[in-house]
């Protein structure tokens, strides 16, 4: 029972630390890219993970590098795509977005891993991408990148909370949080090397020129945003290492009010019927898949 309920504690804490993450990125979305605002919130995460580490070594020995370096990669997609749909639309409808990622992981396991998928199951998914048409409106003129990107980071987000089960036996929860950050500070560098010879308009989510920050405000929203980010982190990946993974994720869509609040504080518009809607659907789907 303890363990349990350590567990939905540490996923609250990483929700609303998110919720309130995001809330940052979207006002330094005017000012930056988001490229730029992965790589300076990873950079600073990097040193706050090294120096905990430096402090306190880790005693888990690792064992499974490919798997770590994953994590990773899927890690850092997802939050790049995440990050480029917050700038771009309201914030509850991103994490919305976001948060299609018990959906994915169940067709994931059916198809990849041969899991039964029962008529539960079937129609739990039925009811979540009913609620992403709700809130993506495809038929609608203001569909666009952003959205097809947010379901994208929702698909990576579900593949990287797989492999934190999979290797949370071996590896310190801070070693797997620095494979997450470090991989996002050294790909956005290539990236802005890329991009200072050739950066596209429609690739602009993935090549984003660098222009350094300047102003004391965005100096301290990005060292905030590292600060959280790095507790949010650590919380997530102590709730899916101390209790099931369906409890936690129940506990892990308070960030959806959360952030439809700080969304709402930020100036966005109140969401309209459908894209109510559209989340209480996917909420409901995803509440439906998860297995305690």
């Amino acid at each position: 029972m303890r363990s349990i309920d350590s567990g939905v504690a540490f996923m609250f804490f990483s929700s609303m630390l998110s919720a309130l993450n995001g809330a940052m990125a979207k006002i330094l979305g005017s000012d930056m890219s988001a490229l730029e605002i992965v790589f300076f919130r990873n950079l600073f995460g990097v040193l706050i993970i090294l120096y905990t580490l430096r402090h306190t070594p880790p005693t888990l020995q690792g064992g499974n590098l490919k798997l770590l370096i994953w994590r990773g990669l899927f890690g850092f997609s997802a939050m790049l795509f995440f990050f480029y749909t917050i700038t771009t639309i309201p914030l509850g409808e991103a994490v919305t977005l976001n948060k299609t990622s018990p959906l994915f992981v169940a067709i994931l396991a059916f198809v990849l891993l041969g899991e039964r998928l029962d008529l539960k199951g079937i129609f739990a998914l039925l009811i979540g991408f009913g609620g992403v048409v709700l809130i993506t409106k495809p038929f609608d003129a203001e569909v666009g990148i952003a959205h097809i990107l947010g379901l994208l980071g929702g698909f990576l987000a579900a593949a990287a909370y797989t492999t934190i089960r999979k290797i949370k036996h071996i590896y310190d929860s801070r070693v797997i949080v620095l494979s997450f950050m470090g991989i996002g500070v050294v790909i956005p560098l290539i990236l802005f090397v890329i991009a200072h010879f050739y950066s596209p308009e429609g690739l602009d989510f993935l090549l984003a020129k660098f222009v350094f920050p300047v102003g004391w405000r965005i100096w301290g929203l990005l060292l905030l945003m590292a600060v959280t980010a790095t507790a949010s982190q650590w919380f997530l990946t102590k709730a899916y290492s101390s209790t099931k993974a369906g409890i936690v994720g129940i506990v892990s869509y308070t960030i959806i009010p959360l952030s439809l609040l700080f969304g709402f504080l930020l100036g966005d518009k109140i969401p309209d019927l459908a894209t109510v809607g559209g989340i209480v659907l996917i909420v409901v789907a995803g509440l439906m898949v998860r297995k305690g």
